[in-house]
C-alpha cells in the first residue's frame, strides 16, 4: 500500500518511569506494521553530540551501529564516521520491525545545527541572519520528510507511516527548537497526517494507594501550552487503570477514553503490542490519521508469531546460564543489544536465560587480595556457567580478568564467543598460554608489546576521538566451508555483519597462530583482516571482529549466538 501523503505518529513523553517512549514508538510500529503498512522511524535526541559515539555508556547506554557506517562515500569523512554511530532506541525499532535504518533516522541537535552552519559558510542563505526560528526549526522539518522517504525493509518501496520519537521529556530546555519544529509540521502536513501520541506516568501514592492522574494533567498542560495537542494518551501504570482514572484523564486532558492506552506492568516487552491491539491502539491511530478504510489496511493486527513467543518467554523453566565478563556489568543498557541476541537465541530453543555478571576484574589475582569475597563470587559464577561471552569494549580496565576467562573456557571445553575485544582477548590468551609468547599483547594496552598480536588499524587516526574506527556493514568471507562458523550461518560463502572497533589482529602473525592450532575461518576481502577466529578441536570457541548481536531479530536469532542450525549443532 502507498498513500500520497507520508502519515507521521510522534511519541513524546512526560515523566515516565520503566517502560518509556522507546518501546512504546516500537510496539505502535510492530501494530501498524501488523496491519498491512510500511513503518519507518525516526529517533530524536536533544543532545548537542553529533552522535553517541563518544559518549560513555555509563552517560548513555549502549551506542548502536547501523548498516551504513561501511558505506561512507560522502567527501565530509569525519561527519559520516561519528553519524554512524546512534542511540541505542534505534536497535529497538529495527528488533522489533525487522527494517534497516541509516544513519539519518537518528538526529540530534548536534546534526542538525551542523547542518546549518555549514549551509550558511556556504552561503545558502544568502547572507541572512541565521535564527533557530525559521532556519533551525526549518532544518528538522526538512530532515525528518526526507528521511521519512527512505525505504527500510530491503524493498524500493517508501514507507506509509514514519514513527517519530522525541527523547527527552517535555519542557526540557533542550527539546524546545524540536517541540516547536513538530508543532509547525503537524500544521504542514495537515489534519488526519499526523498522529500525537504522548506516554505518561499514572503513579500510585503507596500511603493510599491511589492511581494520581496530576503529572499527565500537567504534562499534557504543559504540551498544550507548547503548541502540540496529544491525540492519544499512553499511560504507564504498575497495575491496570481503573475507570475512573480513564474517566478523569479524559475530562481533564480532553482525550477521548477510547484513546486512552495504558501500558502496565508485564512479564516481557513482546507483551506490548499485545497490549496496544488488545485496547486498539490501532483503531485509534487508524482514525486519527485517516487509514480506516484506505486500501489493504486491516482492522485487525496479524501478531500471531508475537502472541506466540510472548506466551512461550513466559513457561520457560529450563535456565541455561551464561557468564557476561566485562567492565560495564554495574549497567545493563552497555550490553543492551547483546542480552537481546542472547534472549532470542535461549527463547528460540527453548531456554530461559540467566545471565551472570562477572565483573572482569574481579576476576584478576590482585582482586583475590584485595577484595576476596568479589574474587570468590566471580570465579563460582564463571566456573557455574553454560557459556561464557567477552563482549566488546575500549581500554585496558579488567583486560587480565577478561584473559583468565577466555583462557578457563579454552581449557575447560566450556562454549565461548568473543565479541570484538572478545575475540582479540582470546587471540592474546592463546598467544600466550599455547604458543608461550608471554610478551603478547595488544598494542591498545601497550605500545611497545614485545609480541604485539593485535594492531591499531592502518586507515584510523590516534589523535581524534571520533571517526577513528572500522564502522558499519562489511563483508566476511568464509576460508573454510566445513568450521562451525559457516555451517552456522547455513554453509553460506560470506556473511554481512557489522563492525565497530579500532584494532585488528595482527595479519602477520597469522601463520604462526595457525600452525599453533588457532583457526582463522573468517577474513575479510582482502585477507588480511581476520574475522572469525575458531579452535577446531574445542566444543564450541569462537570470535569474531565484528558485532552480531546489532542484526539478532526476535524471530531471528544471530546464528553464532543460537550455536545452533539444522545442518550443524554442537
Amino acid at each position: 500500500m502507498r498513500n500520497e501523503a507520508m502519515k507521521y505518529v510522534l511519541v513524546t513523553g512526560g515523566v515516565v518511569s520503566g517502560l518509556g517512549k522507546g518501546v512504546t514508538a516500537s510496539s505502535i510500529g510492530v501494530v501498524l506494521k501488523s496491519c498491512g503498512l510500511r513503518v519507518t522511524s525516526i529517533k530524536i535526541d536533544p543532545y548537542l553530540n553529533t552522535d553517541a559515539g563518544t559518549m560513555s555508556p555509563f552517560e548513555h547506554g549502549e551506542v548502536f551501529v547501523l548498516d551504513d557506517g561501511g558505506e561512507i562515500t560522502d567527501p565530509n569523512f569525519i561527519s559520516s564516521f561519528f553519524c554512524s554511530k546512534v542511540d541505542l532506541d534505534l536497535g529497538n525499532y529495527e528488533r522489533f520491525l525487522d527494517i534497516k535504518l541509516t544513519r539519518d533516522n537518528n538526529i540530534t541537535t548536534g546534526k542538525i545545527y551542523q547542518s546549518v552552519i555549514n549551509k550558511e559558510r556556504r552561503g545558502d542563505y544568502l547572507g541572512k541572519t541565521v535564527q533557530v526560528v525559521p532556519h533551525i526549526t526549518d532544518e528538522i522539518q526538512e530532515w525528518i520528510e526526507r528521511v521519512a522517504m527512505n525505504p527500510v525493509d530491503g524493498t524500493e518501496e517508501p514507507a506509509d507511516v514514519c514513527v517519530i520519537e522525541l527523547g527527552g521529556t517535555i519542557g526540557d530546555i533542550e527539546s524546545m527548537p524540536f517541540i516547536e519544529a513538530l508543532g509547525q509540521f503537524s500544521y504542514r502536513v495537515g489534519p488526519g497526517n499526523f498522529c500525537l501520541v504522548h506516554v505518561s506516568l499514572v503513579p500510585v501514592l503507596n500511603v493510599v494507594g491511589e492511581q494520581k492522574t496530576k503529572p499527565t494533567q500537567h504534562s499534557v498542560r504543559g504540551l498544550r501550552g507548547l503548541g502540540l495537542m496529544p491525540d492519544i494518551l499512553a499511560c504507564r501504570s504498575n497495575q491496570p487503570l481503573e475507570e475512573q482514572v480513564k474517566v478523569k484523564l479524559a475530562q481533564f486532558c480532553h482525550v477521548p477514553i477510547p484513546n486512552i492506552i495504558n501500558l502496565y506492568d508485564v512479564t516481557n516487552i513482546w507483551h506490548i503490542p499485545l497490549l496496544l491491539r488488545d485496547q486498539k491502539a490501532h483503531e485509534a491511530i487508524l482514525k486519527v490519521l485517516n487509514l480506516q478504510c484506505v486500501g489493504k489496511v486491516t482492522r485487525e493486527p496479524k501478531l500471531a508469531e508475537w502472541t506466540e513467543r510472548a506466551s512461550k518467554f513466559d513457561k520457560l523453566k529450563i535456565p541455561v546460564r551464561i557468564a557476561m565478563v566485562g567492565k560495564y556489568t554495574g549497567l545493563s543498557d552497555s550490553y543492551l543489544s547483546v542480552i537481546k541476541a542472547l534472549l532470542h537465541a535461549s527463547v528460540a530453543l527453548d531456554r530461559k536465560l540467566v545471565v551472570d555478571w562477572v565483573a572482569s576484574c574481579d576476576l584478576e589475582d590482585c582482586s583475590a587480595k584485595e577484595t576476596p569475597d568479589a574474587y570468590q563470587k566471580a570465579w563460582g559464577l564463571l566456573k557455574d556457567a553454560d557459556g561464557v561471552l567477552v563482549p566488546g569494549g575500549f581500554g585496558d580496565r579488567g583486560v587480565q580478568g577478561k584473559i583468565l576467562a577466555a583462557k578457563y573456557a579454552r581449557e575447560n571445553n566450556i562454549p565461548y564467543l568473543g565479541i570484538c575485544l572478545g575475540m582479540q582477548i582470546a587471540v592474546i590468551e592463546f598467544a600466550r598460554s599455547v604458543m608461550k609468547l608471554h610478551g603478547a599483547n595488544s598494542t591498545e594496552f601497550d605500545p611497545a608489546a614485545k609480541t604485539p598480536c593485535v594492531i591499531f588499524m592502518p586507515e584510523g587516526s590516534k589523535t581524534h576521538m571520533g571517526a577513528t574506527m572500522r564502522l558499519g556493514s562489511r563483508r566476511t568471507f568464509f576460508q573454510v566451508n566445513s568450521c562451525k562458523s559457516a555451517k552456522l550461518y547455513g554453509n553460506a560463502s560470506y556473511v554481512d555483519e557489522r563492525h565497530r572497533h579500532r584494532y585488528e589482529v595482527n595479519p602477520d602473525m597469522v601463520p604462526e597462530f595457525e600452525k599453533a592450532g588457532l583457526s582463522f575461518v573468517g577474513k575479510d576481502e582482502s585477507g588480511r583482516r581476520m574475522e572469525i577466529i575458531e579452535l577446531p578441536t574445542h566444543r564450541f570457541f569462537i570470535g569474531a571482529q565484528f558485532h552480531p548481536e546489532f542484526t539478532s531479530r526476535p524471530g531471528k536469532p544471530s546464528p553464532l549466538f543460537l550455536g545452533k542450525h539444522p545442518s550443524y549443532s554442537i
